[in-house]
């Protein structure tokens, strides 16, 4: 007998059933039926007598035999009824559904269990549709006093897998599979957090005897978890540092002391300097740079991304920067190339709008050596873009790549290329990532935080206002641009309802056309509609001073650089994300002015959209925004779609269990210091664990 069968192995489940339960809840063999956990318990610690029921109780268990049954007519249709009797009184259970098989299953003066919610009506008690079970088969069974309620769904319900039957199939479980449940940790570890063993883990996780009992079960689960999650990313961590070869920058001469002496426009802020000698101190090792850049918008990654690809360039390699859209990559280009002016270092930009004529020729000065530093979009991934010899590749706002986008990248040939070493890798965010789920899902990347704004800057101010402050919102923009200052008007932008929001915007734009006419005002309008090329035109026109407000969808979240702009007002705010405000923010208070965010919103806010909206106005820290948006949406949301799955937990919570989740990577890299290859004797459960894991389910590490 293993773990590993199919769960028709288990008494009751057909293949028509078994089909049921993986398409629905994903539950294949028996070992995912034994991690399929409930998701809450009823406690069925008491057992009450008929005559101490009170017309307020909720659920209640009672013993006691049915003494009879009959059909009783009502306006539509009929009930069955059965008179229930204890000791102490009498009271009747009730069926609208199923009457017929119920009155010929039900056996008059058994003693039974009973369990349901209480009626209470003219001064009688009734359970409508109770839970039964004869005495002599509840003494049986596995007996919890918390009884385990699982996740199910309609089209299950309507099938006849009811919880009860759910309970059924892993109590059989327990019996047929109890001895099959080896143990997956050290006993050093066990003994050090004094945990449970797994197997009584595993059975009180599901059959509870109290709720400290309870407790003590999912807190071993959840720390086993994290544990090995944690295992893999971080040995994953070590054979890229010490098995994965990288090329070694050892020069730092010409194009870096050049650029750092004569062009750098201002002084390194002191977390830029230590980001620059973490990068430094990677790429000079021999081993393979794998390395996440955190920092806010506005923090000064542009200038170390440029830092590090003139160290690439210095030792004879290329260079390359990856935007997920080419309003950003255009961005990336236009900034290198003003830094790098008066320098001998060719640059170039490669999207979907450039023509063939021009593509061609950057293929060729790709391959021949004579391109430094290619920018692009997602056009870097087409199979004719051929480097010389890539050293490093930077992808900007990474977790707007899939996986396998990003993983295509990082094998791009490069001619020179003879040992077919992979590029250093370096992707940055200015999407804050909080603790906790960096552990889990870049815990396989070393991570470097620029925490520090760049001096001068001012934090900018954010307020929240109702529709109805509209006309003095208005008066502030025209007071804004009587000195001389620029503003962005931004509508959400969702997807589902493109052709809603396009009227949104429209409409908008209609209303400031009014109150703030031509030729006094110039307005620019940008939207997803746009040709690239009309879109291009109007950020020009904003960027050049020539229009003073901005009309936009959320097109304009990233990639616009014009730090004359101060106000931003942000329409029906509430219908945006956390992170969408915070980056939309990030478009202002780039200058030496003082900016100013403004957050338009209906009366009608959820709990969320207040939330959300009041964290906006108490603070500017990217980091505790993100820890608010974390709570309220979720790893699996915050991550997005492409990369939620490598935090498929069965019981743990990154946000909930974030102290676990802090011991149990401690505990691993304590482990992989004293044995890197799970060799020693006493870890042998781990290592035992940890291949047959890797084998049922590899953590697609969302960069490497």
């Amino acid at each position: 007998m293993s773990l590993s069968y199919p769960i028709t192995y288990i008494k009751g489940i057909s293949l028509q059933r078994a089909g049921l339960l993986y398409s629905e809840l994903g539950i294949k063999t028996c070992n995912d039926l034994l991690n399929f956990f409930p998701y809450r318990y009823i406690d069925k610690t008491q057992f009450y007598q008929i005559k101490e029921l009170q017309p307020n109780s909720s659920d209640v268990q009672i013993v006691g035999k049915i003494i009879r049954v009959k059909s009783v007519a009502q306006k539509r249709g009929s009930r069955l009824v059965a008179t229930f009797l204890d000791a102490t009184g009498t009271m009747e259970l009730v069926w609208f559904k199923g009457q017929k098989w119920i009155k010929d299953a039900l056996k008059i003066n058994e003693p039974y269990v009973v369990y349901g919610k209480l009626n209470h009506y003219n001064g009688n008690f009734s359970i409508p549709h109770p839970e039964l079970e004869l005495v002599k088969e509840y003494k049986k069974k596995l007996q919890t006093k918390m009884q385990p309620v699982y996740p199910s769904t309609e089209r299950l319900t309507n099938s006849g897998v009811s919880n009860k039957l759910m309970r059924t199939y892993v109590q059989y479980l327990f019996k047929q599979f109890l001895n099959e449940i080896k143990e997956s940790l050290s006993q050093e570890i066990i003994d050090d957090f004094k945990l449970m063993s797994k197997r009584d883990a595993l059975l009180y996780a599901h059959f509870p005897k109290s709720q400290e009992n309870l407790t003590k079960a999912q807190s071993r689960l959840k720390f086993e978890e994290l544990f090995f999650i944690q295992l893999q990313l971080l040995r994953k961590k070590l054979i890229n540092k010490t098995k994965i070869q990288g090329f070694i920058f050892e020069n730092v001469s010409d194009h870096f002391n050049l650029f750092y002496s004569d062009h750098l426009p201002f002084d390194l802020t002191n977390a830029q300097k230590r980001v620059l000698k973490e990068i430094r101190k990677d790429v000079a090792s021999g081993a393979h740079m794998n390395r996440l850049l955190q920092g806010d918008v506005g923090s000064g990654k542009t200038i170390v991304a440029l830092l590090t690809m003139l160290l690439a360039i210095d030792n004879g390699f290329q260079a390359t920067i990856m935007a997920p859209t080419e309003i950003l990559a255009n961005q990336h280009f236009i900034a290198v190339s003003q830094l790098l002016q008066g320098m001998n270092i060719n640059v170039d930009i490669l999207t979907g709008s450039v023509k063939t004529k021009k593509r061609r020729e950057i293929h060729a000065n790709l391959e021949d050596g004579t391109l430094d530093i290619l920018v692009g979009t997602h056009a870097l991934l087409e199979d004719k873009v051929k480097f010389k010899s890539l050293g490093i590749a930077i992808v900007d706002e990474q977790h707007r790549f899939g996986v396998a986008q990003r993983s295509k990248l990082w094998g791009k040939n490069t001619l020179d290329n003879k040992d077919g070493l992979p590029p250093h890798i370096l992707v940055m965010t200015a999407t804050p990532i909080p603790r906790t789920l960096a552990m889990s899902v870049y815990g396989d990347l070393d991570i470097s935080v620029i925490d520090e704004l760049p001096p001068g800057r001012k934090e900018v101010k954010t307020v929240h206002r109702f529709d109805s402050n509209r006309l003095s919102v208005f008066k502030f923009i025209r007071d804004e641009i009587e000195k001389g200052r620029q503003v962005y008007v931004v509508y959400p932008l969702i997807q589902e309802s493109e052709t809603m929001d396009y009227k949104d915007l429209m409409d908008g734009y209609e209303s400031i056309s009014r109150e703030f006419p031509p030729p006094k005002y110039q307005i620019s309008i940008v939207h997803g509609k746009m040709k690239p090329a009309d879109k291009e035109y109007e950020m020009q026109r904003f960027v050049k001073g020539e229009t003073q407000i901005m009309v936009a969808t959320t097109v304009i979240e990233v990639g616009v650089n014009v730090p004359n702009a101060s106000v931003m007002i942000i329409e029906s705010s509430e219908r945006f994300g956390l992170s969408q405000l915070h980056q939309l923010r990030g478009r202002v208070g780039r200058g030496a002015d003082q900016s100013y965010c403004i957050l338009l919103s209906s009366y009608k806010l959820s709990p969320e959209g207040k939330t959300r909206l009041k964290t906006m106005v108490d603070t500017t820290d990217g980091f505790k925004i993100a820890e608010v948006d974390l709570k309220l949406r979720g790893p699996g949301n915050l991550m997005g779609t492409q990369q939620s799955g490598v935090l498929d937990l069965k019981i743990a919570d990154v946000v909930k269990d974030s102290k676990i989740l802090v011991a149990a990577r401690n505990t691993a890299i304590t482990l992989l210091q004293e044995d890197p290859n799970l060799s020693k004797i006493e870890n042998a459960p781990i290592s035992q664990a940890f291949v047959k894991m890797n084998k049922l389910s590899k953590i697609w590490s969302n960069i490497s």
